[in-house]
């Protein structure tokens, strides 16, 4: 069983260790709460995530600013990700025009699984939201399967082609 964990490991060290397989995702994210998703890839294994999303249990919608690192997974097509990030949320007033509670305001945690297959790319996450300010509740657990399209797949920055030169000009 060692010699079958110390292989995998090893195979793991020669698969290339980009994060994702895109640069630019948009789509929609479905679960306890449902919304827009965009995904940006910053650097090699480092995204940033903008969810725009409305609440089927609350009266409220949020926006959502993650910061993401992909590790791959046999792949780069297929990896888990985790992040933090914060929100804003505004609550709908009721029919007397007072809102039941104050906007909240917070900060989120996020971990997943991630595919990209040809220009699709699909992912469920747990994100728990923990509101500082306002809100229903200091503490919501949130689930969701996004299904993005892939506008932009995966190029390197000019300062990733930078980084990847050796002493002298040589390529690593």
């Amino acid at each position: 069983m060692k010699k079958i964990i110390i292989l995998s490991f090893m195979m793991a060290g020669l698969i290339p260790a980009f994060g994702q397989s895109y640069n630019t995702a948009v789509g929609l994210r479905l679960g306890t709460d449902w919304g827009l998703s965009l995904r940006q890839r910053i650097y090699q294994k480092i995204s940033a995530e903008v969810l725009v999303q409305s609440s089927l249990q609350r009266e409220e919608v949020a926006v959502t600013l993650l910061a993401l690192a992909h590790q791959p997974i046999i792949t780069r097509r297929f990896n888990l990700f985790y992040g933090i990030g914060a929100h804003r949320g505004w609550v709908a007033a009721g029919k007397d025009g007072l809102k039941p509670y104050a906007d909240p305001i917070g900060m989120d945690l996020i971990g997943g699984l991630e595919l990209t297959f040809f220009r699709i790319n699909l992912s469920y996450d747990f994100k728990p939201a923990f509101n500082f300010s306002g809100g229903q509740r200091f503490f919501y657990s949130q689930t969701g399967l996004s299904l993005r399209y892939v506008l932009w797949k995966h190029d390197r920055y000019f300062y990733e082609l930078r980084n990847r030169r050796g002493l002298f000009g040589r390529h690593r």
